[in-house]
Parts: C-alpha cells; structure tokens; sequence
C-alpha cells in the first residue's frame, strides 16, 4: 500500500480525542482529501459539529463508513472494539488495511473478529500529536506486510515520531510513551513549584521548567547522545547540579519513574486479557 495516499479513501472510526487528532491533522497536511475521508462518532449532535468544522461527512454508522474504504481507523475504547468489528465485518475485505489505535487490544482479536484475513496494524500514539510532536509505536499483525507498515509509519510520522516494534512490546509501550507524558507534567509542575519557592514568579517558573524538558530532550534527540552522558557534562565537580542530584537520588526519583513506567506496562496488560 506504501505511502502514496493519492486516491486514498479513508474512514476513520471513533474521531473522539485522538481519532480526532489524527484526522484534523491528516487533512490538514494534505495527506487526505476530504472528499475521500469519512468518520462516526457515537452521537448525531457531536456528529454534526464534526462534519461542520472539518468538513468530512460524519455519521454514527461504522458498517456504511467503511464501504469503500482503503484505509480504517479504529479509534474507538478498547471495550467496545470487539463490537465495532462485528458491525463492519460484512464490509471488510483483504484489500482493506484495518489501523487499530485502541490500547491493549491485540491483533489477534480484531483479526478472530474480522474472520479473514484481512491486514491490521495497531497503533499507540500519544496526546501530543495534536501538536505534531507525538510519539507513536507500531507493529504488524498476521496479515499485514512491510508496505502497510510503511503506510501507517507514514501517516503517523505526520503528528510526531513513529517506531516499528513487535507486538510482544506494545504494552511497554503503552507504560511508557503513551503513559509518560503524565509522568513529565509532574515533574514540570513540581519544578515550577520548586521556582515558586526559591522566589521566582509562577509564569516564569513555569516557562523555564517547561522550556529547559524541552531543551533537554531536544539534545537527546538531535546529538544520539545517552543521556547519563549529557547529565554529566552539566554536573561540574563541586557545582550546585550534583548536589541537586543527590537530593533525586535520595528521594528515589529514579526508581520511583522506572516503577511507574512498570506499573503502567503491567496494567496494560491486564486490559487487554480483560
């Protein structure tokens, strides 16, 4: 299917908080057209608010949007995606690629659900796609191949950064990249809090927290850099980082986020075996 989406119909099932990301972005970009991209949402009225703003058709018919289709996103909660299946099952085919961005839910049970073999990719973005720096882990089920894996790689590299793992690796994902930007606003806030009580003003506490993350993972980005080695070029001996650092160290901040990360990996797995 590659990364040509010249043509391309798509519908995208469940346009809520990042279904809706996806496609405002999407079109947007130009990627899809909006004569050839459809979506449902689950109530008329938020249905006739989307189709006005985006100007998309958008119903609460699953099975009708996806007649056609090239390309489906299933965006909908992982505990109704069994159900959303079913409904467009009489209209899915093997010609069709199935985009499946539910946490938790494997490949395996929209393919027993689907009942042929059509190509799935699932998915697990995060929330700051909507600002075109998210980050999205992907990998193929049983019947997808390399080019729907480019195909997906490349509508999501529209809203961020993207990553091909195996399937076995999704929840770790999950735990940590689509989880972890809870994770950093708590350690912003509490840096802005912490500038709050040396003295400094909440704004700008809050921009140099919040713009120093930035900065910093920037660096990591861009040099390849591991990150021990960059803390350590900022630790001058006798300096005030190495004391600010043995304050983390003591409070256990590092294996308190590692923990978190565990914890949230964990429970991704237990929804997805119910």
């Amino acid at each position: 299917m590659g990364s040509n989406f010249a043509g391309k119909r798509v519908a995208v099932l469940g346009a809520g908080k990042i279904g809706g990301i996806l496609l405002k972005a999407l079109l947007e970009k130009g990627l899809l057209s909006p004569q050839a991209t459809v979506a449902t949402v689950q109530h008329e009225e938020r249905a006739r608010a989307l189709a006005q703003k985006l100007n998309v058709p958008v119903s609460t018919d699953n099975a009708a949007a996806v007649r056609g289709a090239d390309i489906i996103f299933v965006c909908v909660k992982p505990q109704v995606v069994q159900e959303v299946i079913e409904q467009i099952r009489p209209n899915v085919s093997k010609k069709q690629l199935i985009i499946s961005v539910a946490a938790s839910v494997p490949t395996s049970q929209i393919e027993k659900a689907l009942g042929s073999e059509v190509p799935v990719v699932r998915a697990m973005p995060n929330t700051p796609c909507v600002l075109g720096c998210g980050m999205t882990g992907v990998c193929k089920g049983k019947f997808a191949d390399a080019s729907h894996l480019e195909t997906a790689c490349a509508l999501f590299n529209v809203v961020g950064k993207t990553v091909v793992v195996d399937e076995k690796h999704m929840d770790a994902v999950t735990g940590l990249s689509a989880s972890g930007p809870a994770y950093i606003y708590i350690i912003l806030e509490s840096l802005a809090e912490a500038g709050v009580k040396v003295g400094l003003p909440r704004d700008i506490a809050t921009l140099l927290a919040a713009q120093t993350a930035l900065g910093a993972a920037t660096v990591v980005l861009e040099t390849g850099d591991h990150p021990a080695l960059l803390k350590d070029a900022v630790t001058t001996p006798a300096g005030c980082t190495i004391d600010g650092i043995l304050e983390l160290e003591e409070g256990k901040l590092r294996v308190t986020l590692i923990k978190a990360v565990v914890k949230a990996a964990q429970r991704a797995k237990e929804l997805a075996n119910g």
